[in-house]
């Protein structure tokens, strides 16, 4: 993806975050609120890392990760939240996993690459 991309993604994905947070604080159930404002949370705060490694340039694949952990994490708890079946929630850890990734990939790229 281009730069330019991946920035618009963090920008949609931040935009998004806000206004899924508030459709969960405001919208819903005590439990289903609780998973949408995590979703949303680490959404907004995901796609600010995807905009802070791109302002760094620490690369791709830590932008990517974010991108993917952000997709998978966040949008299985919006899925829950909403009613998906539970068996769906399986794949969130798959997703902290993406986004621990993406922590990791921009702190290697900081230390290693940029000696």
């Amino acid at each position: 993806m281009q730069e330019r991309h991946l920035q618009a993604a963090a920008l949609v994905l931040g935009l998004l975050g806000v206004a899924a947070g508030a459709f969960g604080a405001h919208g819903l159930e005590a439990r289903p609120a609780e998973l949408f404002a995590t979703a949303s949370s680490y959404q907004v705060w995901h796609a600010l890392a995807i905009l802070a490694c791109s302002a760094l340039r620490l690369g791709r694949p830590a932008q990517g990760a974010f991108l993917a952990g952000v997709l998978v994490f966040s949008g299985s708890l919006y899925l829950l939240a909403l009613g998906a079946p539970r068996p769906l929630g399986m794949i969130t850890p798959l997703g902290g996993l993406f986004l621990m990734a993406g922590w990791a990939l921009a702190l290697r790229e900081l230390l290693v690459a940029r000696r």
